[in-house]
Formats: structure tokens, C-alpha cells, sequence
């Protein structure tokens, strides 16, 4: 376990970096999904994150059918994921040109916990599509509709959304049986 060293100023939780790329023309099975995402490093404290982040490729520069996810560590980014398995997700559709901006804001949002959910958040995603680039941020209980109305409120106030932003929140267990993350969600403005 990786943790701050002298002088650092430590996080709350320490956050692991993944990323992954598909061909979007093979259907993804939870195996072949598995196989294809790679921890890319872990920090323990805000020098560490900027260290590691100035580094990232912005994810508006990623090609194709890529995603970043910053995860706390010991939670992979998978639906079948023992902290993820009873959660669902917000997700935001942006047009392209706002992925980077947007996914650095909740990711510091997230690092500085100012979601006010105690252990709730898992972790964010940013996936990057042809005709669109998808934001969404994890939590573990689908089921608590306070916690994950506190997350929307949040995540329209540190994201600076238009009150005609539609949100959708869609829990994992769903994604599971429709094998999608982004298709029949539910609706919300």
C-alpha cells in the first residue's frame, strides 16, 4: 500500500488510476474486460496526484474507445466489484471538446470530497466515444436515494451544468443483465 511521504499532504483515500481501450466492435464480455484494463498507478497525497496526473494524456486527446477511471484503491472499476456491486452511477453525456475540463473537475471534486456521502463514492469514468464523450461517477448504493440525489446536486454545482443538463443514473445490477453501461438508463433533469 502506497502512502504520502514526509511533508505531503495525504488524501483521504488513496486513488488508483485504470485504463482501458476496446475495439467497439467486439462485443465485451466480462472477461475480455478484465483483460483489458491496466492499473496505471496509485496516489496516496495531493503532490503524488499532480505528479502522476501532469503526466496523463488529456482524455479529450484519446482516440477511439478509450476510458480513464480513477478508483479508490482496492476497487476495480467493474460492475461485479464487491464495493460496486449493490451501486449504480450518474452519467453525463458531453459533446466532444469537454471531456478533459470536465473530467479534471470531478476528479478534484472527488479527491477533495466535497460530495459530503462519507464512503459512498467509488470512483469516476471518463469514456471517450466517436460521436460523444461520457462522464459518470460511482457510488455504492443504488438504493439510497438521498445519497445519490446529494451526488446529482453535487455533481451539477462543481460541474457548472445548465439546469437543462440531463442526468441519468443507471445501477449496475442493470448494466449487468443489458451488458451496457450507457443504454436504458433513467432519465433525470
Amino acid at each position: 500500500m502506497i502512502s504520502p511521504a514526509a511533508g505531503e499532504h495525504p488524501l483521504q483515500y488513496n486513488y488508483t488510476f485504470w485504463y482501458s481501450r476496446r475495439t467497439p466492435s467486439r462485443p465485451a464480455n466480462t472477461q475480455s474486460y478484465e483483460q483489458n484494463i491496466r492499473q496505471i498507478g496509485t496516489v496516496a497525497s495531493v503532490e503524488q496526484f499532480w505528479k502522476f496526473y501532469s503526466h496523463l494524456v488529456r482524455p479529450g486527446d484519446l482516440t477511439g474507445h478509450s476510458d480513464f477511471h480513477l478508483f479508490k484503491e482496492g476497487i476495480k472499476p467493474m460492475w461485479e466489484d464487491e464495493a460496486n456491486k449493490n451501486g449504480g452511477k450518474w452519467i453525463i453525456r458531453l459533446r466532444k471538446g469537454l471531456a478533459s475540463r470536465f473530467w479534471e473537475n470531478i476528479i478534484l471534486a472527488m479527491l477533495g470530497e466535497q460530495f459530503m456521502v462519507g464512503e459512498e463514492i467509488c470512483g469516476v469514468v471518463v469514456s471517450i466515444r466517436f460521436q460523444e464523450d461520457i462522464l459518470s461517477i460511482w457510488n455504492k448504493t443504488a438504493s439510497d436515494q438521498v445519497t445519490t440525489s446529494r451526488i446529482r446536486d453535487t455533481l451539477r454545482r462543481v460541474l457548472n451544468l445548465p439546469p437543462n443538463t440531463i442526468m441519468e443514473y443507471k445501477t449496475h445490477n442493470d448494466s449487468l443483465k443489458d451488458n451496457s453501461s450507457f443504454r436504458n438508463t433513467k432519465i433525470t433533469l
